[in-house]
């Protein structure tokens, strides 16, 4: 009973806390950040090899290989999206949420937090919890939206959000016009 003291750690500070532990059984442990750290630098000279890592980490999980280069595709264009977000004025993490949000609920018809909840995902990516089709309608949401900010040459949080919006529009009526065809719901739980 009483007041007691309570200690919380991030994951940086467990992983310190257990590089300062002197005893021989933590050892392995020490050995693996070692090995973990050490293939993270190569990564840094050498960045296909991160490529390679994520690739055969996905096959690990059970995914298809046409699945994994659907996914590593969309990847990249992700990256080439928030790229261009930034240099057209999105600054901090909550921008990306929002810009994201609109693209999810114009492709989707719900934000990505909600389509978590739909999925049942906690922390879990939820990308890596799509199908095919999901996968295809978010890379054109997102491909798009980079196309019309290139082409109107967009700046500014505002116009960002108004041309993710009519990305996400785009990707999401083709998703819908295919829903009508196939009578099914492309988004899956």
């Amino acid at each position: 009973g009483g007041k007691q003291k309570m200690y919380c750690w991030n994951t940086e500070g467990i992983f310190r806390l257990i590089q300062s532990i002197p005893s021989p059984k933590a050892e392995p442990f020490k050995r693996w950040l070692a090995k973990v750290g050490y293939e993270r630098i190569q990564e840094i000279e050498n960045p296909e090899l991160a490529t390679k890592r994520t690739r055969t980490l996905y096959k690990l999980k059970g995914y298809s290989d046409d699945w994994i280069e659907k996914r590593m595709r969309g990847i990249a264009i992700r990256e080439e999206l928030t790229d261009e977000w930034k240099n057209r004025g999105a600054k901090e993490d909550r921008d990306y949420e929002i810009l994201t949000a609109e693209i999810s609920r114009a492709t989707f018809g719900v934000t990505p937090s909600e389509y978590k909840k739909l999925k049942g995902l906690k922390r879990q990516n939820l990308r890596d919890h799509m199908d095919d089709f999901e996968l295809i309608f978010n890379m054109l949401g997102e491909r798009a939206t980079t196309e019309i900010h290139r082409t109107e040459n967009s700046k500014g949080v505002p116009k960002l959000k108004t041309d993710a919006r009519a990305g996400g529009s785009s990707a999401g009526g083709a998703r819908q016009k295919l829903e009508k065809r196939l009578k099914r719901s492309i988004v899956t739980k």
